[in-house]
């Protein structure tokens, strides 16, 4: 038996190659994808930039939920039977997006097992992540949601480097992706950019120590958790 690695599968490497029912489209900064309510036909793969994701309530209130990167793909509940669109997706940089047709991907899926078992491990992944989401978003402080937040923003914990947040994600974005007002969000920032967490220097750059802010193991973290505790009742 070969003692050689197998190589990793790459989906931008692989769209690449992809005939019939794929299209390359980009979007420009602020333009919106698709939107709530549009039929639901597609999958989409981001191969550079940044997309938004929101939902709009009938009360007309908006809420952000996720923010997707490089190598994330959107819009699957096409293959679940999902008519319309649930959520609406805005690039909030310039984006290269491939646009695969629900037919394309329901055959790919059958005759391309690499595929196949990489796209179960992302959605099984995605899964997990909305699972963690719910738990923070119901025991956490306000405080230890964003540091979670902007770790996962940052790409810590995912395969590749840590990576610079876009200055265009704003505080008032932050705050409505977990809950919480922009003046505590803006309280928390300047706490961690204090304690070296996170520093600005024409992106948000985010360090691995800010951690300690969600496992607790760093006692400047925990200096302002009863206040916060106490504050998050009056959110």
């Amino acid at each position: 038996m070969s003692n050689t690695p197998k190589a990793v599968f790459d989906p931008k490497a692989f769209l690449a190659t992809v005939g019939a029912g794929r299209s390359i489209t980009n979007r420009n900064k602020d333009q919106v994808i698709f939107s709530q309510g549009d039929p639901a036909d597609a999958l989409f793969f981001v191969q550079k930039g940044k997309v938004k994701v929101t939902t709009l309530s009938r009360e007309g209130k908006e809420a952000v939920v996720a923010i997707l990167g490089d190598g994330d793909f959107f819009g699957e509940g096409c293959l679940a039977g999902q008519p319309l669109r649930i959520s609406t997706q805005t690039a909030i940089t310039d984006c290269l997006l491939s646009r695969l047709e629900k037919a394309t991907v329901i055959r790919l899926m059958h005759d391309q097992p690499d595929f196949a078992a990489m796209f179960m491990k992302y959605l099984l992944a995605r899964n997990i992540r909305m699972e963690a989401d719910l738990i923070d978003q119901l025991f956490n402080s306000s405080e230890k949601r964003l540091a979670r937040l902007l770790l996962l923003l940052a790409n810590f914990g995912r395969e590749g480097k840590p990576q610079p947040i876009l200055a265009e994600i704003s505080q008032e974005t932050l705050a409505e992706m977990i809950g919480a007002t922009r003046s505590r969000v803006s309280l928390f920032m300047n706490k961690f950019r204090r304690l070296g967490f996170v520093e600005y220097n024409g992106h948000l750059t985010v360090h691995s120590s800010l951690l300690s802010v969600v496992l607790h193991d760093d006692p400047r973290a925990a200096l302002t958790s009863q206040v916060d505790d106490t504050d998050q009742s009056q959110e």
